[in-house]
């Protein structure tokens, strides 16, 4: 039994092409002398997705259609040298297109099959987006009335550099390899027949007849290389003209000391518009040049100009890996719309500090309160930054010389009045 395998018996149907997939991709893998654990298979709601505890390798089981997108977060949070494999159907490859389309645009470096076997096999045999026309479905039982998407066209077009499709039949195992060993975004679609509804509603139909008829063209489809796209914090070295990252900031550059020994956590309430999470973003790297962790979370109303926006801000000396605040150290809170919004937090709350704007009534709060004119000294515009500069006087977590220095460097710079300081 291969090493890819943690069993020899698969989970499919008698004659499915799936196991010819689950096959094929195993030889491909052999045949390129990687290790399962330098390998990352994800999958989705589907047939397919049910052969996740048979496969050796680190496996990540998914929403439907989601499989491209949770797959394309690991990729481009791995270092180079690792293959991250995409199980998916047609109903998910349709559900979660987009998905598809952004990951062979950006060139993230995984690789995807798609279990085509034109119709949706767990939830009953419905049509999918690449049923094709004259195709018999459950749903469909005179065939199918539009034609199919060309999924491996789609793909090309958006930039992958390799696309394939193939008959779910016998080893392909060598179209798998190519497709994993290509630096970049590849997709092999695998045309299949679903023995359990696409037999019985397309009773003697072939499969090659059926690609032939159609207009599923088989073949290789493959462009020059070009930049991968991966995040900068986990290159191994910066990236150059085969890389391409998404979070290429500068660093930040520790030039300050905080005596915060363990953790120390914020909310920052007030209005939309008057610099909450500009406010809180600014504390944050404040934190960071003074060589702390530092998580940031943001929430706000869907109508996002108006009504409430709040900050959760989180430091500590050590790295953080849970960004929620249950019961934070200190709240600010510089609006109606903030107090409003953190009330029950408020009340409910038996310890830490509890900051207030001067024009706000006092609300019952088991924490110490704080009455401040944050708005009055800075207007409403700069209330919750000149709020985080008061904070920071009064505690001592960060020098406010940090925060100084990071207004001082933001792209906003010009606009910020640092005379309020």
């Amino acid at each position: 039994m291969s090493i890819f395998l943690t069993r020899p018996e698969l989970p499919f149907c008698k004659g499915c092409g799936h196991h010819h997939v689950v096959r094929s991709t195993v030889r491909a893998l052999e045949a390129m002398g990687v290790r399962p654990t330098d390998v990352v298979l994800v999958t989705d709601i589907g047939c397919h997705g049910i052969v996740d505890g048979h496969f050796a390798t680190h496996t990540v089981h998914g929403l439907h259609g989601r499989s491209v997108a949770l797959a394309a977060g690991i990729a481009m949070g791995l270092p180079p040298g690792k293959k991250v494999i995409v199980y998916i159907g047609d109903g998910g490859a349709t559900i979660g297109l987009q998905h598809i389309l952004e990951a062979a645009r950006m060139n993230v470096d995984l690789t995807v099959v798609v279990h085509n076997n034109m119709l949706y096999g767990m939830t009953g045999g419905q049509p999918s987006s690449l049923t094709p026309r004259g195709f018999r479905t459950a749903i469909t039982p005179d065939g199918s009335p539009l034609p199919h998407h060309d999924l491996c066209r789609l793909v090309y077009d958006a930039g992958a550099s390799y696309v394939a499709r193939v008959l779910g039949v016998g080893d392909f195992s060598e179209v798998l390899r190519q497709a994993l060993e290509v630096e970049g975004f590849a997709l092999v679609e695998v045309l299949e027949l679903c023995t359990s509804y696409g037999v019985k509603w397309n009773p003697g139909l072939r499969l090659k007849a059926l690609a032939e008829e159609t207009g599923y063209t088989l073949g290789v489809w493959t462009r020059p290389p070009r930049p991968v796209f991966r995040l900068r914090a986990v290159a191994e070295k910066p990236l150059g003209p085969r890389g391409v990252g998404l979070l290429d900031l500068p660093p930040v550059e520790v030039r300050f000391s905080s005596p915060l020994e363990g953790r120390w956590t914020l909310i920052l309430s007030g209005s939309a518009g008057e610099g909450v999470q500009q406010a809180a973003e600014i504390l944050a790297r404040a934190a960071m040049a003074a060589g702390l962790h530092v998580t940031k979370k943001g929430s706000y109303p869907v109508t996002v100009g108006v009504g409430f926006s709040t900050a959760e801000v989180i430091l500590s000396r050590s790295p953080i890996f849970y960004h929620g605040v249950h019961e934070p150290d200190a709240v600010v809170i510089t609006s109606m719309d903030g107090l409003q919004d953190q009330q029950d937090r408020i009340r409910g709350m038996r310890r830490g500090v509890l900051w207030l704007d001067a024009s706000l009534p006092t609300p019952e709060t088991g924490m110490e309160v704080r009455i401040r004119d944050f708005r009055g000294h800075a207007g409403a515009r700069y209330a919750a930054l000149y709020a985080v500069w008061t904070v920071l006087q009064e505690t001592g977590t960060l020098p406010p010389a940090a925060l100084l220095e990071t207004v001082r460097g933001s792209p906003l710079a010009d606009r910020i009045p640092v005379k309020m300081f």
